[in-house]
């Protein structure tokens, strides 16, 4: 895979493309390398990841939060039952590639005939132009098919939807021994499974795109472009700082092992085995424990000094919060989502704005998602041949990720009043304590005297 996302980032450059699709494309050569450093970002290999430095995962934990909130009171369907169960079966996988999506900032599912889709990241696929509201109407997939190290097959195959209401799909084939070059045409027949692909074809009556198309609700600093833009390129070197800093908690642990130095003359010496010499070993603790120095020992002195330094652990932790923090700030989660819950100092006022920062950009997301996904349920009609059959499109998204915190803790109590919660269960929820220490915090019963 690393191999294929090479060959297709060197196929990226516009004056390449405009030379196979024989115009220009919406995509300049800063946002290919962006999204290239938000897919390796993605995958834990940022540009500063090293034997020092591992990645938390921080971009995956990140998506992987919005796409399950987003998706989760998600309702969708089809009225036509038998178009319904083509949709139902197309975004079956939709969680996972949300995730992806949101990480690169756009992503395509395209039909592939019947039920079938194919979910097409934001690196697999080149846009060539947008309507005045931001909806990608043509666009280049880009399929790769490796046959050895040195022996690529590449097809380009070319959506244009017009306002005419009309389609054009073509599809170019090309073979290269070199990564770094398209190589020459060949025929789509060279490889078996592209053999039945129409060179050109043209669509009449079509009423919009044939594919569906998702990108983040973020406006693009990137190039000004309609291309999307990662949930997390805010956070960039927030989330650098934050690998950095959790590989100091590391080294601090490793570094401040516990160990005694041991002066040579402690070491207790072993009989001797045919014939060899005998050996100095340490007492049969554990090898980690003990380091062997030459260390100038006089009289009455012990011959083991322990070396145990004092841990810094915490204020490295405060401050791998305090850039969490930070992070869930730029990308619009919620205090608590990444950073430890428990170490959450702010007002009521500053938790329910937290809240609803990630109210809004979950609703964001819902809303071109649903876009997308409208447009994929036309594109699944399209070709099956049921764009007329009269079919409706639902999708809603139920409002309940925000819930007032006064009415929730309002409604624990009348819980509490019923019977069905117990006192240390609501004082444990409301006073970040553990059911432990909030049985032991409740106030005492008074005895009532007879």
């Amino acid at each position: 895979m690393d191999a294929i996302r090479g060959v297709i980032r060197k196929m990226f450059p516009a004056k390449t493309l405009k030379q196979v699709i024989g115009q220009n494309v919406s995509i300049s050569q800063q946002m290919i390398e962006r999204i290239e450093l938000w897919g390796a970002m993605y995958r834990g290999q940022g540009p500063w990841v090293d034997d020092q430095v591992d990645s938390l995962q921080i971009e995956q934990g990140i998506c992987r939060e919005f796409a399950n909130v987003c998706l989760n009171e998600m309702e969708s369907s089809i009225s036509n039952e038998q178009l319904d169960k083509i949709y139902q079966a197309a975004i079956r996988e939709l969680n996972e590639n949300l995730q992806v999506g949101i990480g690169l900032g756009s992503f395509c599912i395209k039909p592939l005939g019947g039920s079938a889709a194919e979910y097409v990241t934001a690196d697999r696929f080149v846009p060539i132009a947008f309507d005045a509201r931001g909806r990608l109407t043509s666009v280049v997939f880009i399929q790769v098919k490796r046959i050895s190290e040195d022996n690529f097959y590449l097809r380009f195959e070319f959506h244009e939807w017009n306002q005419d209401l009309t389609l054009r799909i073509q599809n170019k084939a090309y073979h290269t021994s070199n990564p770094i070059s398209i190589g020459s045409p060949v025929d789509l027949s060279v490889v078996e499974e592209w053999a039945g692909l129409p060179d050109d074809v043209m669509y009449i009556g079509v009423d919009r795109p044939d594919f569906g198309y998702y990108r983040n609700p973020i406006k693009n600093e990137v190039d000004g472009s309609f291309c999307g833009v990662s949930i997390y390129d805010s956070a960039i070197n927030l989330i650098k700082k934050t690998d950095v800093q959790f590989g100091r908690l590391d080294w601090e642990f490793e570094s401040g092992e516990r160990a005694v130095h041991v002066d040579v003359t402690a070491l207790h010496p072993t009989p001797a085995i045919s014939g060899g010499k005998s050996k100095l070993v340490l007492p049969k603790l554990n090898k980690r424990l003990y380091r062997g120095l030459n260390i100038s020992k006089s009289n009455g002195e012990e011959l083991y000094e322990e070396y145990s330094p004092e841990f810094r652990d915490q204020s490295i932790i405060n401050g791998l919060n305090a850039y969490l923090r930070r992070i869930e700030f730029n990308v619009g989660l919620s205090y608590g989502d990444l950073s430890d819950v428990n170490d959450v100092d702010k007002t009521a006022t500053e938790a329910k704005i937290a809240k609803k920062r990630k109210y809004n950009m979950v609703k964001a997301i819902q809303s071109n998602l649903k876009d997308c996904l409208e447009d994929l349920a036309y594109a699944l009609a399209f070709y099956n041949g049921m764009t007329r059959s009269g079919y409706e499109f639902l999708c809603t998204f139920k409002d309940s990720i925000l819930v007032d915190e006064e009415e929730e803790r309002q409604q624990d109590r009348n819980d509490v009043a019923m019977g069905v919660m117990r006192l240390e269960e609501y004082r444990a929820k409301w006073y970040g304590e553990t059911l432990e220490e909030a049985a032991k915090n409740l106030p005492e019963v008074a005895a009532v005297e007879e």
